[in-house]
């Protein structure tokens, strides 16, 4: 079994470590001093830009102050003009908010052994850490009062366990507010959508719109092809299919759509299984909503968003065929954002299509109404205002073309 990162600071003359927390596989820091209330924001911007992480000791509202003061430096910088060509500036923009990131990830946070944060006016964060990291558990050879890398910290402070950025700290108690309240989902009626940590949410329900209103190929069965919050398989159930099977391979996603499900009365109908794409058998419907960029993910989350080379498309195109029942419809819900950044073409997709075996039976498609499509300040804004994000219908090759490309 892999040991936890640990992160190593001096405080009060004397050696320190605690286990390091990075939902998104950031290494640990290699330098760490102590700032508290009294710590100037351009000083703390120096360390960071120099690679100096910043432990914070003081008020915890004076933390969050001093992050937003960090991003007003970052911000703030002489930009030069988006490049002309779409790729180019799809890249610079990424490489900027990596950037971005990285800096603002200096500022840590103390946890201690029951995951609370042992900082004057903190929030009690133990619920939404709790749920992003699992329930703490002595390690090998510990006893229940004790847990891995603990270290005291400066003399009148609580013990340290473990280390996180505050920016993910924050990440963790704004998903556990949108967990707690859902995100509502007109397509069922109203009711909510309870999205866990580090599983996409249902924000852009225009997707979800596109699956609740295409002609059903039947009500029998359907396969619901990584599932996410189970919001798909919940409209399919809702609409009526008898059962529905809904894949996922991560165990939050598993948990979540499992969760949601029995919350909208839908459990009896949707049965969440562990898989890579397909489970086993054929179904006359399967649906699949991949992730829509072909990019690196920097964060668990963006595994919703971005694909890298296109592994979820084209595995779930390649399968399709092998897992369609004769005359049923495969339905792939695709935005075009990747080919408005020049990311893949048109073609490219249709070939892929010929390639499976598929042939297109029709496509549905509706706009985006999310506010970054109106955004003329977006250096993406070009791209994202012709966006269009379509159902294709698709079918094995041996069955007739009724839609058009």
């Amino acid at each position: 079994m892999n040991q936890p990162p640990v992160v190593e600071w001096t405080e009060a003359d004397a050696p320190r470590s605690a286990r390091w927390r990075s939902e998104n596989g950031t290494p640990p820091p290699r330098r760490v001093v102590i700032a508290d209330d009294r710590t100037k924001a351009d000083d703390a911007y120096r360390a960071a830009c120099e690679g100096t992480a910043l432990l914070w000791r003081g008020d915890f509202h004076n933390a969050r102050q001093l992050l937003t003061a960090l991003a007003r430096r970052i911000d703030r910088r002489p930009r030069k003009a988006p490049p002309a060509d779409v790729t180019q500036a799809f890249h610079v923009h990424r490489a900027a908010q990596n950037h971005r990131a990285r800096i603002l990830g200096m500022l840590l946070v103390p946890l201690d052994a029951t995951l609370a944060v042992p900082l004057h006016r903190a929030p009690d964060v133990r619920e939404a850490c709790t749920r992003a990291y699992g329930p703490v558990e002595p390690a090998t050879g510990e006893t229940a009062g004790e847990t891995e890398a603990t270290a005291t910290a400066a003399e009148g402070t609580a013990p340290t366990a473990s280390l996180v950025s505050l920016r993910e700290l924050l990440g963790l108690i704004g998903a556990n507010e949108w967990r707690r309240k859902g995100v509502e989902i007109p397509a069922l009626g109203g009711d909510r959508i309870h999205p866990h940590y580090g599983v996409f949410s249902p924000a852009r329900g225009e997707y979800v719109d596109l699956v609740a209103e295409a002609p059903l190929p039947g009500d029998e069965l359907a396969f619901d092809i990584g599932t996410g919050t189970g919001v798909l398989a919940s409209v399919l159930a809702r609409r009526g299919v008898r059962r529905v099977v809904a894949t996922d391979q991560d165990p939050r996603a598993l948990a979540c759509a499992r969760e949601n499900t029995e919350r909208l009365g839908v459990a009896g109908q949707v049965e969440v299984v562990e898989a890579d794409l397909f489970p086993a058998g054929r179904a006359p419907l399967i649906v699949c909503n991949p992730p829509w960029v072909p990019a690196k993910p920097t964060s668990p989350v963006e595994y919703a968003v971005y694909d890298p080379g296109n592994r979820m498309l084209y595995g779930f195109l390649s399968g399709l065929a092998d897992h369609l029942t004769p005359d049923g419809e495969g339905w792939l819900i695709l935005s075009d954002l990747a080919e408005h950044l020049g990311l893949r073409t048109h073609d490219e997709l249709l070939d892929a299509f010929a390639k499976a075996g598929l042939t297109i039976l029709g496509r549905h498609d509706i706009t985006p109404r999310h506010p970054r499509a109106r955004d003329t300040a977006d250096p993406l804004h070009v791209a994202r205002a012709a966006e269009v994000t379509s159902l294709w219908r698709l079918g094995t090759a041996d069955r007739g073309t009724s839609g058009t490309p």
